[in-house]
């Protein structure tokens, strides 16, 4: 979205997430379909809750679905959507996905969304409702993630260095303490790390050697490669994705 140049050259090629989910679930059978991110307070939860409804059905309750805030101040503009109480905006779509996931009918009074008295016969598989994961390094983010999550979503790109698994482990730690001082059980929450190669010089090992070694050094449950920097046609995109998958599983 946006043409200004703030906006990095590589999102302006992008297709549209809920799209993509449904045709993912529709030929997959095992795999978990998720999105990371999704800029949750762009969408009328009502919206959100339906179309997230619909891939967690499709994929017979396969949906984790991350969400965020965005940062970029010409997409909320785009989005018709006010910057400046995103977070806020976030919480209240986070109450109204669970009235909608758990009453019916479901009804909401807040100062951001607003819901009335609406009928949502058609619940997700997985219940009470998808694990919901939260992405962000900000406190407040790692707030929001403490009370409201399942889980949280660290990012990685190998142009920043060496991974140190301290860069994961020690917000987690954080992210479990917070959880526990609201009465949450702290080993509950989850992650899934977002392995972010940058440019088209990075390696099927760049992204591999991370991986191998979070996965013994963290807690971290999944792993989630984006590869829109890497892979310049879906040929390519597919062998990225199969030479990941064999040096990752050994």
């Amino acid at each position: 979205m946006g043409g200004g140049k703030t906006i990095p050259e590589v999102f302006h090629s992008l297709l549209d997430p809920f799209a993509l989910m449904s045709v993912a679930a529709a030929v997959t059978e095992r795999p978990l379909i998720g999105a990371n991110i999704l800029n949750a307070p762009w969408y009328a939860p009502a919206v959100l809750a339906r179309s997230l409804t619909t891939i967690d059905r499709l994929s017979g309750g396969r949906l984790l679905p991350g969400f965020g805030v965005g940062w970029s101040p010409e997409e909320y503009s785009a989005a018709g959507v006010p910057m400046n109480e995103r977070g806020a905006g976030l919480d209240e779509c986070l109450d109204v996905l669970d009235r909608l996931w758990s009453d019916n009918p479901a009804e909401y009074q807040g100062r951001h969304w607003t819901l009335p008295a609406t009928y949502a016969d058609v619940k997700p598989v997985q219940r009470p409702r998808p694990p919901l994961y939260l992405a962000g390094f900000a406190p407040a983010a790692m707030r929001r993630a403490a009370r409201r999550a399942d889980g949280w979503l660290p990012v990685y790109a190998p142009e920043t260095g060496p991974f140190d698994p301290a860069t994961v482990n020690e917000p987690m730690r954080q992210i479990r303490q917070l959880a526990a001082d609201a009465d949450r059980d702290p080993a509950a929450l989850s992650m899934v790390m977002r392995v972010y190669p940058m440019t088209p010089s990075n390696t099927v090992d760049d992204v591999v050697s991370p991986i191998l070694r979070a996965a013994e050094e963290t807690d971290v449950d999944h792993f989630f490669v984006q590869m829109m920097n890497v892979a310049e046609t879906v040929d390519h995109s597919l062998e990225f994705a199969e030479g990941v998958l064999s040096k990752a599983r050994g």
